[in-house]
């Protein structure tokens, strides 16, 4: 979609801070990484996909006026664009990547119960980096493979937290966002195929059904 390029103001300077540190995030895992806008009201959302994690992070934020707006563009472009203050310019859009056309509903989503706590969810994280660590140092070196590499992490992602289908690599993936922060309340939401992991600092999104081959290799916690 073509849009003029245009500038927009936060109705908090700390959100415009905040956002600013999730776009620095997703470009450390890509530089290339693009981001679709979307702003309805005067709400604006922000998606992007770190590599290796399969899911989709979103990170919302206030705008002082209503604004309608539906984008994808350069998150380098985008952070570049952040001024001083609550002020950011549109960056002109690129193609979007095939996730950009697979966003979750914005409603109809329903409470999951069995989510564990913080504290269970972050210890469950470090002991899958240290598995796979031990596991990878273990491989004898005709077998240190990225396939294999692969499926090993494939296989520790993939479990699913406590008592409910959410995948462990969608925590890693907010833990690693800076979403997943010790004694913050969480949720465990669901609507149609998706499940939503929701934090005040961003939500983590995933398809029961997979959003496509990206390798599962995990990355370090930040």
């Amino acid at each position: 979609m073509t849009v003029p390029v245009r500038s927009l103001h936060f109705a908090d300077a700390r959100e415009a801070e905040d956002l600013s540190a999730f776009l620095a995030r997703l470009i450390h895992y890509d530089r290339a990484a693009a981001v679709r806008l979307q702003a309805g009201g005067g709400a604006l959302a922000v998606f992007g996909r770190p590599p290796s994690f399969e899911v989709l992070a979103i990170r919302t934020a206030r705008l002082d006026h209503p604004v309608e707006l539906d984008v994808t563009v350069s998150a380098g472009e985008l952070l570049e664009s952040f001024g001083d203050g609550a002020e950011f310019t549109v960056p002109a859009p690129v193609t979007g990547p095939p996730w950009a056309g697979l966003l979750p509903p914005r409603g109809g989503w329903r409470k999951l119960p069995g989510l564990p706590e913080v504290s269970a969810m972050r210890a469950a994280v470090s002991a899958a980096v240290s598995e796979f660590r031990t596991r990878d140092e273990a491989l004898p070196a005709e077998r240190r493979t990225r396939a294999e590499r692969d499926r090993i992490g494939r296989e520790i992602w993939s479990r699913t937290v406590g008592g409910t289908g959410l995948p462990l690599r969608a925590v890693h993936a907010a833990q690693s966002l800076g979403f997943l922060r010790p004694g913050v309340p969480v949720a465990l939401l669901s609507a149609g195929s998706w499940l939503r992991l929701r934090t005040p600092f961003g939500s983590i999104a995933v398809r029961i059904n997979g959003l496509g081959g990206l390798s599962l290799t995990p990355q370090q916690p930040a």
